[in-house]
């Protein structure tokens, strides 16, 4: 069970890893962030159909949630376009330091959708989060269209996010997540159509554009998806929330090997998204704690 249970956490800190790496193909990827999700979205939908075959799942769900899905769906979907619009007019750095403030956006929105009360020390950790970004911005300016589409993209995916933990506990996540991308791709392809995308052109990519594509399609989401999945089976949610955390720290550690150039930032740069994972990890820790005082 020990051996279990380390295994699992191996395999956290490898999705985690995979996630941080996604940044890294939407900087490679050079196609519009429109694009590249109706790309993403319409490949790993139909590697998640074939994961449901194979595990034969039932692909029957209500209507209710039917219509649950395509709502959100739409969130996923926008979420994503901003993330690699950031990730376009700014660079991998910025993006996932700002996508830090997800922990702090979830503690204020969690009590509307659960009912619950606001925590005063999660305000307390979001104000030197804010703090943190502050520093980012002062010497970052530049970069300031890239901030706020990483600010929409991290809000509307805490927002998909809080929602899907509410319909999960009805459904299979593959199957969730497949009605999900279904419905971004159908959303994405109206837009297109009305504005005339489908040419031939859109389907002309160079044979690089092709692989990534294919790499974030089926390992850095259909994969990462379903593995994290059962890896959440043997963890706690407390150890799989503070692993989760250092997706910005590895994204950023590739990016300034891989990528190198404009990801290379200032040092107050690095001194605010430190301040700002350290502080995300110290409210889970705290959080943690109180848990275990309240039971």
């Amino acid at each position: 069970m020990r051996n279990d249970n380390l295994k699992s956490y191996l395999n956290l800190h490898l999705i985690v890893f995979i996630w941080g790496f996604t940044a890294i193909l939407g900087a490679l990827i050079t196609i519009d962030a429109e694009n590249l999700v109706w790309y993403r979205m319409l490949f790993a939908g139909v590697f998640l159909a074939a994961f449901i075959v194979y595990k034969k799942q039932s692909f029957v769900i209500s209507a209710q949630s039917f219509a649950k899905l395509i709502f959100v769906g739409l969130l996923i979907a926008l979420h994503w376009v901003f993330f690699f619009k950031a990730i376009h007019v700014s660079n991998v750095s910025i993006t996932l330091s700002i996508f830090s403030l997800g922990a702090f956006f979830a503690s204020l929105l969690e009590p509307l959708f659960y009912g619950r009360k606001i925590l005063w020390y999660e305000v307390f950790f979001g104000l030197i989060i804010i703090a943190g970004l502050a520093l980012i911005l002062q010497v970052e300016i530049k970069y300031l269209t890239g901030v706020y589409y990483a600010l929409a993209s991290i809000i509307l995916g805490v927002l998909f996010t809080l929602m899907n933990g509410k319909l999960i506990s009805d459904h299979e996540p593959s199957v969730i997540t497949f009605y999900e991308f279904g419905a971004g791709v159908f959303f994405i392809s109206i837009y297109f159509l009305v504005q005339g995308k489908f040419t031939a052109d859109f389907f002309t990519m160079s044979l690089k554009n092709w692989g990534l594509l294919f790499i974030l399609a089926s390992v850095c989401t259909a994969y990462a998806f379903t593995a994290s999945v059962k890896v959440m089976q043997k963890l706690t949610p407390y150890t799989v929330m503070l692993t989760t955390n250092l997706e910005p720290v590895y994204g950023i550690m590739l990016a300034y090997f891989i990528l190198g150039g404009k990801e290379k930032m200032s040092t107050e740069f690095y001194i605010g998204a430190l301040i700002i994972v350290i502080t995300v990890i110290l409210n889970g820790v705290f959080k943690h704690y109180k848990n275990k005082e309240n039971l």
